[in-house]
């Protein structure tokens, strides 16, 4: 009895791998999309590159600094203001690609000290891809190195 349910189990794996392999191999191929499916159903983005100013983020920057400060790495550090802000870059990259307002400013923190914030601003990058959305990095408080070296990679 043991031999045959050994037996069966191997022959339902091999039927079942056959299977498989015969739908990979044998299976249709994909099709590119139809002119109505281009037109309508899969027209995608529509990037206008309207979007806000570097000085709009700055409030959102302070917020999520503050809370990411707060609930991740237990400090009581805030951005308590700015200076210098200006744009360094906008749309550096292929046409086609999502737009972003690069930025930086100088922040002052509650410890006393000032530091560099690099940010960009993008377009739809919001919550669902509603209104602007904005990445930045603190020079010196990356602390999960997600932009690292010294927030290089949240330049263009």
């Amino acid at each position: 009895m043991r031999d045959f349910l050994v037996s069966s189990r191997k022959f339902i794996f091999a039927a079942a791998l056959g299977a498989v392999i015969g739908l990979i191999a044998f299976g249709q191929a994909a099709q590119a999309a139809s002119a109505l499916e281009r037109g309508i159903w899969l027209s995608g983005p529509r990037y206008d590159g309207q979007m806000g100013a570097c000085g709009d983020a700055l409030a959102a920057i302070s917020y999520q600094f503050a809370e990411k400060e707060g609930r991740f790495w237990n400090s009581d550090l805030q951005i308590t203001g700015y200076a210098n802000v200006h744009e360094v870059a906008f749309r550096p990259w292929a046409r086609d690609s999502i737009p972003r307002r690069f930025c930086t400013a100088s922040a002052m923190l509650s410890d006393g000290r000032a530091r560099q914030v690099h940010y960009s601003v993008i377009e739809d990058g919001g919550f669902a891809g509603f209104n602007s959305g904005v990445e930045w990095c603190v020079v010196g408080l990356d602390r999960n190195w997600a932009y690292n070296p010294s927030c290089r990679a949240a330049r263009p």
